[in-house]
């Protein structure tokens, strides 16, 4: 009887998809309220002071990912059932409630085998959210409107990310005091953090319970044959080359940077926490830009444009370990921040509309779920490897240093010093260039050259940047006249 409550509308007005979007928003909100209490670098704080390994962090990184490849259940659910609300909803609560049990486990386990525990119960949070994702992407193929995709995207983006940088400062300044105080209850304070995120993601699923569905038109074709359907569509399949290629490279290095600063360059929490919150801020005031462009022109050209930037950042990773003051390694990793925050932006919303896009409406949850496995797949074992790599690089390093020679000694001037995690970074960011190649074959419709866009953009900006000097000296001018006046 409660599932019925779930049944999909044949028609849905105009109101209805507003307050849908509405209340999607309104789950994503409380969804980010609880990614951030439970994921990222407080994740990875909370397990290196339960004693993890480099094996562990690893596949602590590699969890989200590789439980992607369960989402054939959901392709198989919808099929059954063509019920994505339901689906959603019952597999959104299974992935929640493990969070109140690992909130429980710095009570119950001590030592090692926390850890353990930790990515057990962490896998069935991943395996039932991955099935819920895969439904919930197929159900928002639907309900938002495909000439909306990326402003709307890039709205809710915006302000989930808005609402991350507000939590993940406070939780950050709220663990550093905690740490400094009452170091014997930090263990607590994770605890809590993962009991109040498990209450959070019941809110969003409360949330998704009141969001109307429009009736799919699902194939009933044979499960295994719609598997093979993307891998049969040429141009999707060029854009799982590239996606994939892209992952491997990324997840290469990006999960390691948090871990990087805590055990290379011991950098304090609070102060990661607020490099976080530059590269958020920054995507924030970048992605509705982004958003506005991938509508009017095409994702593939945002790609192309943001990507060169975010491959730049990732070079520039592996030399904020080279000999420096702290307080120029900091301002290093702020620049940093910045124009990965612009570019992940937009690179981020234009894969996943671009997958939208070349996805056809009645088979949109077999393609986006093939493209979500695939890529998770590559997304996994690059941690993987990184964290069975860890200790080989870990007693490696490669100086390059510039020699001067006077009757006063020799002077050593150090141009590269790469060692430990900065491997990664360089690797990473090569094998990054090399996936734009498989971009290129991509098909888009609607798709506008670069160059061409780019031109645009500075121009919009340049445009921009006059009006501003002639509003101020307009106001310069005003205030002069002013001042005549009175004198």
């Amino acid at each position: 009887m409660w599932v019925m409550g779930f049944k999909p509308s044949e028609n849905l007005n105009e109101e209805q998809i507003k307050s849908g979007l509405r209340l999607v928003i309104a789950d994503g909100l409380a969804a980010e309220s609880m990614v951030a209490l439970t994921g990222g670098t407080f994740l990875v704080a909370m397990a290196l002071h339960m004693g993890a390994s480099n094996f562990q962090l690893g596949l602590l990184a590699a969890l989200p990912t590789f439980s992607s490849i369960f989402q054939l259940v959901a392709i198989w659910l919808v099929q059954r059932y063509n019920n994505r609300k339901a689906i959603t909803t019952i597999f959104n609560f299974l992935a929640r409630f493990p969070l109140f049990i690992i909130g429980a486990l710095p009570l119950l386990f001590t030592g090692g085998s926390s850890v353990y525990a930790l990515l057990f119960f962490l896998f069935f949070h991943y395996y039932f959210g991955a099935v819920a994702g895969a439904s919930w992407n197929s159900w928002m193929r639907d309900l938002v409107p495909v000439e909306q995709l990326g402003s709307y995207f890039s709205h809710r983006g915006r302000l989930t990310q808005i609402l991350n940088v507000i939590f993940s400062l406070a939780i950050a300044c709220v663990l550093d005091y905690v740490k400094a105080h009452y170091p014997q209850y930090e263990l607590a304070a994770y605890s809590w953090m993962f009991i109040a995120g498990g209450a959070f993601g019941m809110l969003g699923i409360f949330m998704l319970g009141r969001t109307p569905e429009p009736r799919s038109s699902m194939t009933d074709a044979n499960f295994f044959q719609l598997l093979q359907k993307p891998l049969k569509d040429s141009n999707f399949r060029k854009l799982l080359s590239f996606n994939s290629f892209w992952a491997f490279a990324l997840n290469l290095a990006t999960p390691f940077f948090s871990v990087y600063m805590m055990k290379t360059l011991n950098i304090p929490l609070s102060w990661i926490i607020a490099l976080g919150i530059i590269n958020q801020l920054s995507g924030i005031f970048s992605i509705k830009a982004w958003g506005k462009y991938s509508d009017k022109y095409s994702n593939k050209t945002i790609i192309r444009i943001c990507a060169p930037v975010y491959i730049g950042s990732l070079f520039a990773w592996a030399f904020t370990g080279m000999p420096s003051q702290t307080y120029s390694i900091i301002g290093f990793l702020m620049l940093i921040n910045v124009l990965s925050g612009i570019s992940i932006a937009g690179i981020n919303l234009a894969i996943t509309n671009v997958g939208m896009k070349l996805a056809p409406k009645e088979a949109a949850i077999v393609y986006l779920s093939v493209k979500n496995m695939i890529v998770a797949f590559f997304s996994a074992i690059a941690p993987l490897i990184g964290g069975l790599m860890a200790d080989f690089f870990a007693s490696h390093e490669l100086v390059w240093n510039f020699e001067w020679h006077s009757s006063n000694g020799v002077s050593l001037l150090p141009i590269v010093d790469i060692k430990g995690w900065c491997f990664f970074f360089v690797l990473g960011g090569i094998l990054a260039t090399y996936s734009l190649k498989l971009l290129t074959p991509v098909q888009e419709q609607g798709e506008v050259e670069k160059d061409k866009v780019v031109t645009i953009l500075r121009t919009k900006f340049r445009h921009s940047v006059m009006r501003g000097n002639r509003q101020l000296s307009n106001k310069h001018a005003e205030a002069m006249i002013t001042e005549t006046a009175e004198n």
